[in-house]
Protein backbone atom coordinates (compact mmCIF):
# COMPACT_ATOMS: atom_id res chain seq x y z
CA UNK A 1 0.00 0.00 0.00
CA UNK A 2 1.03 3.52 -0.64
CA UNK A 3 4.32 4.80 -2.07
CA UNK A 4 7.43 3.09 -1.94
CA UNK A 5 9.93 4.94 0.90
CA UNK A 6 12.91 6.17 0.82
CA UNK A 7 15.12 3.29 1.26
CA UNK A 8 16.89 4.77 3.84
CA UNK A 9 14.41 5.12 6.27
CA UNK A 10 12.79 1.30 5.37
CA UNK A 11 16.34 0.33 6.28
CA UNK A 12 16.63 2.54 9.32
CA UNK A 13 13.28 1.15 10.31
CA UNK A 14 14.65 -2.44 9.88
CA UNK A 15 17.44 -1.62 12.10
CA UNK A 16 15.35 -0.80 15.04
CA UNK A 17 13.36 -3.74 14.82
CA UNK A 18 16.54 -5.70 14.76
CA UNK A 19 17.29 -4.28 18.18
CA UNK A 20 14.08 -4.82 19.93
CA UNK A 21 14.98 -8.31 18.97
CA UNK A 22 18.01 -8.76 20.12
CA UNK A 23 16.57 -7.56 23.83
CA UNK A 24 13.85 -9.76 23.16
CA UNK A 25 16.17 -12.24 22.65
CA UNK A 26 18.65 -11.14 25.81
CA UNK A 27 15.46 -10.75 27.86
CA UNK A 28 14.43 -14.51 27.13
CA UNK A 29 18.20 -15.57 28.09
CA UNK A 30 17.95 -13.86 31.65
CA UNK A 31 14.85 -15.56 32.06
CA UNK A 32 16.57 -19.17 31.49
CA UNK A 33 19.79 -17.86 33.40
CA UNK A 34 17.68 -17.00 36.45
CA UNK A 35 15.92 -20.23 36.54
CA UNK A 36 19.17 -22.20 35.90
CA UNK A 37 21.80 -20.30 38.22
CA UNK A 38 19.84 -18.45 40.99
CA UNK A 39 19.92 -21.81 43.14
CA UNK A 40 19.74 -18.99 46.30
CA UNK A 41 16.55 -17.80 45.87
CA UNK A 42 13.77 -19.64 46.74
CA UNK A 43 11.94 -21.84 43.94
CA UNK A 44 8.91 -20.03 43.80
CA UNK A 45 10.78 -16.39 43.51
CA UNK A 46 13.01 -17.89 41.09
CA UNK A 47 10.29 -19.14 38.51
CA UNK A 48 8.08 -16.19 39.11
CA UNK A 49 11.08 -13.99 37.63
CA UNK A 50 12.55 -15.93 35.24
CA UNK A 51 8.85 -16.15 34.04
CA UNK A 52 8.09 -12.55 34.14
CA UNK A 53 11.91 -11.89 31.88
CA UNK A 54 10.49 -14.42 29.56
CA UNK A 55 6.88 -13.18 29.16
CA UNK A 56 8.66 -10.07 28.49
CA UNK A 57 11.17 -11.58 26.00
CA UNK A 58 8.11 -12.46 24.08
CA UNK A 59 6.21 -9.37 24.02
CA UNK A 60 9.40 -7.45 23.20
CA UNK A 61 9.60 -9.56 20.14
CA UNK A 62 5.80 -9.20 19.22
CA UNK A 63 5.84 -5.63 19.73
CA UNK A 64 9.12 -5.49 17.69
CA UNK A 65 7.33 -6.58 14.93
CA UNK A 66 4.23 -4.69 15.31
CA UNK A 67 5.81 -1.76 15.50
CA UNK A 68 7.86 -1.91 12.51
CA UNK A 69 4.44 -3.11 10.75
CA UNK A 70 2.93 0.32 11.75
CA UNK A 71 6.10 2.53 10.80
CA UNK A 72 6.65 1.22 7.58
CA UNK A 73 3.05 1.27 6.59
CA UNK A 74 3.24 5.04 8.10
CA UNK A 75 6.28 5.67 5.88
CA UNK A 76 4.71 4.55 2.89
CA UNK A 77 1.84 6.59 3.67
CA UNK A 78 3.48 9.65 4.51
CA UNK A 79 1.98 9.51 7.79
CA UNK A 80 3.77 10.93 11.36
CA UNK A 81 5.29 7.70 13.21
CA UNK A 82 3.43 6.31 15.00
CA UNK A 83 3.63 5.91 18.79
CA UNK A 84 4.00 2.74 21.04
CA UNK A 85 4.33 2.22 24.80
CA UNK A 86 7.13 -0.86 24.50
CA UNK A 87 10.36 0.87 25.52
CA UNK A 88 8.07 2.99 28.61
CA UNK A 89 6.45 -0.27 29.20
CA UNK A 90 9.74 -2.56 29.08
CA UNK A 91 11.85 0.02 31.37
CA UNK A 92 9.55 -0.17 33.98
CA UNK A 93 8.92 -4.29 33.89
CA UNK A 94 12.15 -4.21 34.27
CA UNK A 95 12.82 -1.71 36.71
CA UNK A 96 10.10 -4.14 39.62
CA UNK A 97 12.27 -7.26 38.23
CA UNK A 98 15.00 -5.46 39.57
CA UNK A 99 13.59 -3.98 42.38
CA UNK A 100 12.70 -7.94 43.45
CA UNK A 101 16.14 -8.96 42.78
CA UNK A 102 17.47 -6.20 44.88
CA UNK A 103 15.39 -6.86 47.82
CA UNK A 104 15.78 -10.47 47.59
CA UNK A 105 19.62 -9.65 47.54
CA UNK A 106 19.34 -7.60 50.56
CA UNK A 107 17.22 -10.03 52.41
CA UNK A 108 19.79 -12.87 51.71
CA UNK A 109 22.24 -10.55 52.77
CA UNK A 110 20.59 -9.66 56.06
CA UNK A 111 19.35 -13.05 57.25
Amino acid sequence: MGAEPDPRFSFANERTTLAWLRTALALIAAGVSVDVFLDDLTSVLRKAVAVLLLVLGVACSIGAFVRWARNERALRDRQPLPGTGLGLTLAYALAAVGIVLGVAVLWGALS
